[in-house]
């Protein structure tokens, strides 16, 4: 199976990534992971040949997960939504069954959240900029993409142990 995490920076989508993964068992294959790796930060805004980078490699990870028989859960923002479409495709091709998650946090919550990190760093900080792009650009799924809440999923997986 291939979950794919979907929500705007700040949603919780990482702390739904690591429930799912001990749930289901699942590895977890994180955007935000591998453009570290290769010394980026999104919060300081990343070029899209960049992104597209790192997309094609989360992609090669997570076919080479899928193909030894792993549950894979994505974790990023997966938007636009051709992002998610090509995850789709993957998962068809793999042979594997795909779920969205979406991971829905209000605008309020979300810079709550972010302040909050700031007081405190658990992760690195996101400039005010790239937030507010971020936030005006997110497209969240459409009702014909089928998501799900984080609960609807958690409801049909038992939990692991």
């Amino acid at each position: 199976m291939l979950v794919l995490l979907c929500g705007t920076s700040f949603s919780g989508k990482s702390t739904v990534a690591r429930d799912l993964a001990r749930r289901l068992p699942a590895r977890i294959v994180s955007l935000d992971e591998i453009n570290e790796r290769r010394g980026l930060w999104g919060g300081d805004g990343i070029p899209v040949e960049e992104w597209v980078r790192t997309h094609q490699v989360a992609q090669a990870e997570v076919r080479e997960l899928l193909s030894a028989g792993a549950t894979v859960v994505v974790d990023d923002t997966s938007s636009p939504r051709f992002l998610r479409d090509g995850w789709r495709a993957l998962a068809a091709e793999a042979g594997v069954e795909f779920k969205l998650v979406y991971v829905e946090a209000d605008e309020a919550t979300v810079r709550a959240r972010r302040d909050h990190n700031r007081l405190s760093p658990h992760r690195r900080d996101i400039t005010d900029t790239v937030l507010n792009h971020h936030l005006s650009t997110f497209e969240p799924p459409e009702p014909d993409e089928g998501a799900l809440s984080p609960n609807q999923l958690r409801n049909h997986v038992p939990k692991n142990g």
